[in-house]
């Protein structure tokens, strides 16, 4: 007779690698998956889970969040628990919790991780220490931020670094793999990073080889120079034999629409000559904070918080403006430091990039908004519901395969993103029928429909509409080997 401590019954099986679902039992021991297949009728277990109809898949690794500081203050996690993320990678846009060390103001972006009270990690291994000693409910792993090294190392952050600079943050990124961190991630558009030349990337860059770190990148421009955007970030990837990952991949700007066909096709180009991937989340909006430079009468532009105007919020820019009776640019600079949401995206772009086989989910989440854009608790919901099953442009098989298997293997996360024996239980149970993102931009802080279960490192982590007690998340560190 076989005990398991969780058995799920009659699970209809997505196990990561996008082929076809298949109906079988899976017994849980000691964290990780023990069974897939039919129970002898003696099989026991300590909690028994009945899942016709219902659909269990990898947990979902969301590959590019700012949660740094989030899995410490509310390690519930119910924002991702509550559409099936097991695994959050954070660090991302050249911002990161660690290591910082702050001198004066916090620098913009920075601050959307949180008040410059909450930076309280001059290295990475406190960083890492506080995730573990928090235990949140989802799995950690950690990229190191190209903005925070600056911040440590320069007077001011409106130039290129020294030489001497180079080297002082290369040896403290060299500090932070070797305790655990992923990579680098740099943030090239915000003003915080965009002085810094190629060079000083590809110098940082070139410690990544040496621990087997990688590279992602938030653009230097996601706009009409996209392309050598892209090929900056080719360049860094090739000089440093590191694998590149591009972020939260898009056409912005109304200028820029109906170009999604001709990025993707230069991103397949450069992946048949070095690793390459790239996220995208399934909206037409962005959010960050208040940037001059994206201010336009184009499309229109939401504000989510201000901080000498906090009344301001959810109103849009234009509207403000006709309040204020001022342009649209000098009503922006009254509100900074501000919030928000651009819908800068046009959806055929925004399906074609999800569409393409490389492309993997992350949602962008900003979970420090007051009013976040409603990414943050539906992304992973909306791709299974509206995009796999509403409107057709992929099977639920290869969703649930962009979500799992891809991430893994792109981030190096070993056992994890397959429904396989041996491999850690981050798993979550679904269902198909129901499905789908409540959050809205009206409404953002509403946790996914259809999601009956899910269990991170075998543990039951989430019930519908609240996270269980037991929190068995970890702190993940990278495998080169698992990498694709």
């Amino acid at each position: 007779m076989t005990h398991y401590d969780t058995l799920i019954r009659n699970a209809r099986v997505m196990d990561g690698s996008g082929t076809e679902e298949f109906v079988a039992d899976v017994g849980l021991s000691q964290g990780r998956i023990a069974h897939i297949g039919e129970t002898a009728g003696g099989s026991t277990a300590n909690r028994v889970f009945d899942a016709e109809g219902l659909i269990l898949a990898p947990g979902f690794i969301d590959a590019h969040t700012h949660d740094d500081m989030e899995v410490i203050k509310r390690p519930a996690m119910l924002p991702k628990l509550g559409q099936g993320v097991t695994t959050v990678i954070v660090g991302n846009c050249g911002i990161s919790a660690a290591p910082v060390r702050l001198s004066g103001d916090l620098p913009d972006p920075m601050n959307l991780l949180g008040p410059a009270e909450a930076f309280r990690y001059g290295r990475f291994a406190d960083y890492r220490d506080a995730v573990e000693q928090a235990a949140p409910s989802v799995n950690v792993a950690a990229l190191v931020g190209h903005t925070a090294l600056r911040n440590n190392h320069l007077d001011r952050l409106d130039r290129s670094a020294t030489q001497s600079e180079i080297r002082a943050m290369r040896a403290e990124l060299a500090a932070c793999l070797t305790d655990g961190a992923i990579g680098l991630s740099s943030g090239l558009a915000y003003a915080s990073a965009r002085a810094a030349d190629i060079e000083e990337v590809r110098q940082l860059a070139e410690e990544l080889a040496l621990h087997g770190g990688l590279y992602a990148t938030h653009l230097r421009d996601e706009f009409d120079g996209i392309l050598d955007a892209l090929d900056e970030a080719f360049a860094i990837g090739r000089h440093a034999d590191s694998p590149v990952v591009v972020s939260h991949l898009k056409c912005a700007g109304a200028g820029n629409w109906g170009r999604s066909a001709e990025v993707l096709a230069h991103l397949e180009d450069a992946s048949t000559r070095q690793p390459l991937g790239w996220d995208c989340y399934p909206y037409t909006a962005s959010a960050s904070t208040l940037d001059l430079g994206q201010v336009t009468d184009a499309y229109d532009i939401l504000i989510t918080w201000s901080e000498p105007h906090p009344h301001m919020a959810c109103r849009t820019l234009a509207d403000i403006a006709a309040t204020w009776d001022l342009p649209l640019l000098e009503t922006a600079r009254h509100l900074q430091p501000a919030g928000a949401v651009y819908h800068c995206m046009n959806e055929t772009d925004v399906q074609r990039i999800l569409a393409h086989p490389l492309t993997m989910i992350g949602s962008d989440g900003l979970p420090e908004d007051p009013h976040p854009h409603p990414r943050l608790w539906g992304t992973f919901a909306r791709v299974l519901g509206h995009y796999a099953q509403d409107i057709g442009l992929f099977s639920l098989e290869e969703a649930v395969r962009k979500m799992t298997s891809l991430p893994a293997g792109r981030f190096g996360l070993a056992q994890r993103g397959l429904i396989r024996t041996g491999h850690w239980a981050d798993l979550v149970l679904f269902d198909p029928l129901s499905i789908s993102d409540v959050a809205s931009f009206a409404d953002p802080l509403r946790p996914a429909a259809g999601i009956h279960a899910v269990w991170v490192n075998g543990t039951l982590a989430y019930r519908p509409g609240e996270a269980c007690p037991n929190r068995a998340g970890r702190f993940l560190t990278r495998n080169p080997l698992e990498r694709t």
